[in-house]
């Protein structure tokens, strides 16, 4: 008789568990059966039942308990609609004063950075594995470290992207990228091409902190729109946008969003691509979470549905594989020929060497696997952040369920100030992303990002705990 392997066998404990408690078979507060207890009881080895419990306490299901063994967690709601903007006065200067206010405190030797969105550690990236490719490379053609690199000259590359765009519902060319010193250069890029100064560039809200100086440095106005947590971009808002006139290009995320996590609903994109192509205002499409998604087949980009190239995409490998060789990526739609003469008068050209080197990675079937150990690694570290979440902040906080990524949007009970807690969290050696840098106005006051891209070691939950903790104070203070 053939004998599930043990592997299975905890895993299909684990499964049927947590089924329970989603459910809500097995409410708030349950103890669960003791490690022991249930090993008899379903005739399985103890170690069958100690991987099952730990994995849904890496899932944030079940909490442990001093001589109680292990209970169900609190649970913790999503978000249920997009907040609009509360009137108050233009915050420019004030977003821009808090964003310095982190980027110091990252700075500072024993900070505990729950803020950067950026992967830390030899899980996340394949450092010796690339470091070794690279060599390769180099030593197959030394002669390219004195030879200037020429525009797209990584060719290989170009093909390899080419090669993995499907997957994605991409189907470009090595005519329409162009390479570029990592997505943010891309997304300048993009907007530069297709805006003039004084034009408006519509924008979702919450949206990436960088876009806020990006557009202030080209001399464009923000535009923000509503964004849904777990739908994205308001639609209908967009189209009244749209039809009123006056938009010069739009900027989201359809997929993996940073900061909220989520991704618009495949139907969703599709009227999207739709809008843009029948009011052809340009659509610059952020990517460089998409290959991050937790779900497999991967749900398309926007552009799978664009029809007449209005859509332009951006995209990267820093946040998957190689942060230090800033390789971005940029598909430029009917816009491509303009980007690849803007590319070579901004900045020239992107190293022909790291491109290469990234490529052969790529080549080898490397990637692909490397990814899907990313995808499995992210979704149980912010699964168990939300657990961390569920168990130390106040009654009322509620956070996002990422499809994707490593970010945790979190929004507290009204009354508190986050503005107040990061600086009683930053006098406690923890650092935090406000949600006011993401948004010029006062919508965010009361959200906050985390990164749930480290090792979730005791040092990280006790920052988890001691925001927690001061949060649960403040709301306790303002009588919440």
């Amino acid at each position: 008789m053939h004998r599930p392997m043990a592997s299975n066998l905890y895993q299909s404990l684990a499964d049927e568990m947590a089924d329970a408690i989603r459910s809500g078979r097995l409410p708030v507060g349950t103890r669960l059966p003791s490690l022991r207890g249930l090993a008899t009881q379903r005739s399985l080895s103890l170690n069958t039942v100690i991987a099952a419990y730990r994995q849904l306490e890496d899932a944030g299901l079940v909490l442990p308990r001093p001589k109680a063994g292990f209970v169900v967690s609190p649970r913790l709601p999503e978000p249920t609609q997009s907040l609009r903007q509360a009137p108050s006065p233009p915050t420019a200067p004030a977003q821009h004063a808090m964003m310095a206010r982190v980027l110091a405190a990252q700075q500072q030797a024993d900070i505990v950075d729950l803020a950067f969105a950026g992967p830390r550690g030899k899980r996340f990236y394949p450092g010796a594995q690339l470091a070794r490719t690279t060599a390769q490379v180099l030593r197959r053609a030394a002669t390219t470290v004195e030879t200037y690199a020429r525009p797209n000259g990584a060719a290989r590359l170009l093909t390899q992207i080419v090669q993995r765009g499907p997957r994605l519902g991409l189907h470009t060319t090595t005519e329409r990228l162009v390479l570029t010193h990592g997505a943010m250069e891309a997304l300048q890029l993009a907007l530069r091409v297709v805006t003039q100064p004084g034009d408006a560039v519509a924008i979702e809200a919450p949206s990436y902190f960088n876009i806020y100086p990006l557009l202030r440095s080209l001399g464009l106005r923000a535009i923000e729109l509503p964004t849904h947590p777990r739908d994205g971009l308001d639609l209908d808002a967009l189209e009244a946008l749209l039809a009123a006139g006056g938009i010069a290009a739009i900027m989201a995320m359809p997929t993996v969003h940073n900061p909220l996590g989520g991704s618009m609903p495949v139907p969703n994109k599709q009227r999207l691509a739709a809008l843009v192509n029948h009011y052809q205002v340009p659509l610059i499409e952020d990517a460089v979470y998409a290959e991050l998604q937790f779900k497999e087949p991967l749900e398309p980009l926007a552009k799978s549905f664009d029809r007449d190239g209005w859509i332009m995409v951006c995209s990267g490998f820093s946040k998957t594989l190689a942060p230090d060789y800033r390789i971005g990526w940029l598909d430029g739609g009917r816009f491509a020929a303009d980007i690849q003469l803007l590319k070579f008068h901004s900045s020239g050209a992107e190293s022909r060497l790291l491109g290469d080197a990234v490529a052969a990675f790529l080549e080898a079937g490397n990637y692909e696997h490397h990814l899907r150990g990313l995808r499995r690694l992210y979704s149980d570290q912010v699964s168990h952040v939300r657990g961390l979440i569920a168990q130390h902040f106040p009654t009322g906080t509620s956070a996002t369920q990422p499809t994707g990524g490593f970010l945790l949007w979190v929004e507290l009970p009204p009354a508190i100030d986050v503005g107040e807690l990061f600086e009683q969290a930053l006098a406690e050696g923890v650092v935090f992303m406000p949600g006011q840098v993401y948004s010029r106005g006062a919508r965010y006051r009361h959200c906050l990002r985390l990164s749930c891209c480290q090792e979730l070691d005791e040092r990280f939950a006790g920052a988890i705990a001691t925001v927690g903790r001061l949060a649960s104070a403040l709301q306790t203070r303002a009588g919440g």
